[in-house]
């Protein structure tokens, strides 16, 4: 008789995180463009963009396995995906600051934290429910 794996563990709604991200990021940038330019608005969305694509590559690699019998693939998978989570983010600054002309390095760095702390505030909030 084969078993197969059942997985009675509801996914958690991680996506609504990368959603409040973009509907924070996009709006944020047009108001930083209409009271400031395009350069500052271009910046910061570059920078909240540095915050949102690897968190959420980060969490689709992590919730891709749940339950007690995927536990060493979902350790795996966490590993995998805070280096990976690194290196995008690494790579995305490098990209930003290589490429970006003109750039305004306050307001990459503004986007990035604001990107952060929705993040931390929408796994939290995640996290109360």
């Amino acid at each position: 008789m084969v078993r197969e794996k059942v997985n009675t563990i509801p996914v958690p709604p991680i996506h609504r995180v990368t959603l409040a991200q973009l509907a924070t990021l996009v709006p944020l940038c047009l108001l930083v463009w209409l009271a400031l330019d395009q350069t500052m608005a271009l910046s910061v969305l570059c920078g909240g963009a540095v915050a949102v694509t690897p968190q959420a590559w980060f969490a689709a690699r992590l919730f891709r396995s749940r339950g007690a019998q995927s536990a060493p693939e979902l350790a795996r998978s966490a590993l995998g995906g805070a280096i990976g989570k690194f290196l995008l983010s690494v790579a995305g600054f490098a990209a930003v600051f290589a490429l970006l002309r003109p750039i305004a390095p306050v307001a990459v760095f503004g986007g990035y934290i604001a990107m952060l702390a929705v993040q931390m505030t929408g796994s939290w909030l995640l996290l109360k429910t």
